[in-house]
């Protein structure tokens, strides 16, 4: 249970200030970011490192800033990724000169927020590497290493990146390193109970009592088997035979090792089992180099434990021992290199946009674009519970909770670009702006690009047509298709959008009123929604648990059937004296 903050909603800007006040001499706040970079500044003339993820996982990200490890950290909401524009702002605070590289676990959110955010930097010019961990043998077999989670492996690949960097190594070379040592690391965990969020009553998950779940992730997700408790003789049996089982045949036996605490299982618990642990480790042929038993990436209060086995070679090694100093962990003496003799002046990352004048039609079309972001907002809140309950069945239950952040921050900057003056463009890109920095995570990003791409197409002239709408929508459905690499029947929001997208269109092409289209559309939406019951995930954070999910609807086309039908209704209530964004006559 976490029972110290005071606002659920306002949790991790607690812990930013807070750490930010605990540890002046390893990090400085980025001004209006959620993270840090090094304190000083970048360097000039060193490749940075920025690493990301959901908060709830201290010390990973903010806890290993500084000298021989990151260079600055960005952190989204409890379990979710931080939003596009946030990695952005503290990527370029912690930009020396000489290229950067983004890491982070492999989750939907990062890599759809993190790749935003790296395209943004290359428009500007600046050389951008990207590199997810996908060290959980759990979650994906051997043949499909690529579809695996990040999860405790996350730390050593952040830590020989960061010494690889530390020592001047340019940004191709510590790229290459840093994929080697993904490639090198494996991890396998245990849990013993599930953690609670901020305000939360319940665990996402319970283990039954006298059992024990193989295969966790660090999400909140249950584990991918279950089986009785067992000595922590047995379990050590069990953590090493599964994380040995994929030894790589060049492997010489050296190996970077964590034993890693989950947040509730302290460390006495912990020595006990690396008691059990290192001694298999060694009987198998592993040299221990500097072997790590602790609370390295935890999961807020989740009793489990996992083991990481890194292997090393002789560009590996050198990097693994190589110092380093943050808040969380230290090793040896840790000085900058001389290579580095000055501070490197990070670019503003505040760009102010030329606004184009809206027209009367588009003014008057953007006060209903408010209403219904509104609708939007407090639809997502009457459900939230309910599909923080879908989501917990295969995921990390928060669909619900960030869902209702990023839609309400929409709905406020709808408004305020609507005060401004705004037409359908301004208002719609406020509120996915808005949307997508507040939520975080795969739905934030997704959201907001959909909210941004059909009011770019609306534009801040033309009045709003069905025939102008759903042509935006349909172009919207196509750029998350694209940008989210999912496809029909991957289980995922786009078994409800694009169905949605197709029915709009025909309706448009029958000359249907707006508002009846919509709900026809909308009907079908709710259909496709609840048909994503029997699926199988392909993609996303339910994958690695797929069969759990079978039997339960997707949350992220549930909570969008619901959305859109909502707004269908909205739309069949405007009076006839409120302009309508059915045709050019009626503005």
């Amino acid at each position: 249970m976490t029972h110290v903050y005071n606002d659920p909603d306002t949790f991790k800007e607690g812990v930013l200030t807070g750490f930010a006040a605990a540890h002046p001499r390893h990090v400085e706040r980025v001004p209006d970011a959620s993270g840090f970079v090094r304190a000083g500044g970048p360097l000039a003339g060193k490749v940075s490192l920025v690493i990301g993820g959901g908060s709830g996982h201290y010390p990973s990200y903010n806890g290993v800033v500084g000298p021989g490890f990151a260079d600055g950290a960005v952190l989204g909401d409890i379990f979710a990724s931080p939003s596009a524009e946030q990695v952005y702002r503290v990527a370029r605070a912690a930009h020396g000169g000489a290229g950067l590289v983004l890491a982070f676990g492999n989750y939907a959110g990062d890599r759809l927020n993190f790749g935003v955010a790296a395209d943004r930097l290359r428009a500007e010019g600046v050389d951008v590497r990207v590199v997810w961990v996908t060290d959980d043998v759990a979650s994906a077999p051997p043949e499909t290493t690529g579809d695996r989670r990040g999860i405790a492996g996350t730390f050593t690949v952040y830590k020989m990146a960061g010494a690889a960097a530390e020592r001047g190594d340019r940004l191709d070379e510590v790229e290459r390193l840093m994929r080697h040592a993904n490639a090198s690391t494996f991890s396998f965990g245990v849990a013993f109970d599930g953690c609670t969020l901020p305000g939360a009553s319940d665990a996402l998950f319970h283990v039954e009592p006298g059992r024990m779940d193989f295969g966790l992730g660090i999400h909140g997700e249950p584990g991918v088997s279950s089986t009785d408790w067992m000595s922590a003789a047995d379990l050590a049996d069990q953590l090493v035979e599964r994380v040995l089982a994929e030894r790589p045949a060049s492997a010489d036996g050296r190996a970077a090792v964590l034993l890693n605490g989950l947040g509730a299982t302290k460390y006495e618990e912990l020595y006990v089992l690396w008691g059990e642990v290192a001694p298999r480790l060694r009987a198998a042929g592993l040299d221990l180099v500097e072997p790590e038993v602790g609370e390295l990436v935890t999961s807020l209060d989740m009793a489990g434990c996992s083991l990481t086995v890194t292997w090393l070679d002789d560009e590996l090694s050198p990097l693994w021992r190589a110092p380093a100093d943050t808040a969380a962990y230290r090793r040896g003496e840790a000085t900058t290199s001389t290579l580095f003799t000055e501070r490197a002046v990070a670019a503003d990352a505040t760009v102010a946009a030329a606004e184009e004048v809206a027209s009367e039609a588009s003014r008057r079309h953007a006060e209903v674009a408010q209403r219904l972001v509104a609708t939007l907002a407090a639809t997502v809140d009457e459900h939230k519970v309910r599909l923080g309950e879908i989501d917990a069945v295969a995921g990390d239950g928060d669909h619900g909770i960030g869902m209702s952040r990023g839609s309400r921050a929409a709905a406020e900057a709808a408004v305020a670009a609507g005060v401004a003056g705004g037409g359908v463009h301004s208002v719609l890109r406020a509120a996915g702006t808005a949307f997508g920095d507040r939520a975080g995570g795969t739905s934030g990003i997704l959201w907001g690009l959909l909210l941004e791409t059909v009011g770019r197409d609306l534009g801040n002239q033309e009045a709003v047509t069905l025939d102008r709408l759903s042509g935006a929508v349909r172009t919207g459905a196509a750029r998350l298709r694209e940008f989210g690499r999912a496809e029909p029947g991957d289980k995922t929001m786009l078994d409800a959008l694009l169905p949605f997208a197709d029915e709009l269109a025909h309706g448009a092409d029958a000359d249907l009123p707006l508002a009846k289209a919509w709900q026809a559309a909308a009907e079908l939406a709710t259909s496709a929604a609840e048909a994503t019951a029997p699926m199988v995930p392909r993609v996303g954070r339910a994958r690695p648990l797929a069969e759990r999910s079978v039997g339960t609807p997707d949350p992220g086309a549930v909570s969008f059937a619901l959305i859109v039908t909502a707004i269908g209704e909205q739309l069949t209530q405007t009076s006839p004296t409120t302009p309508s964004p059915t045709t050019p006559e009626e503005s």
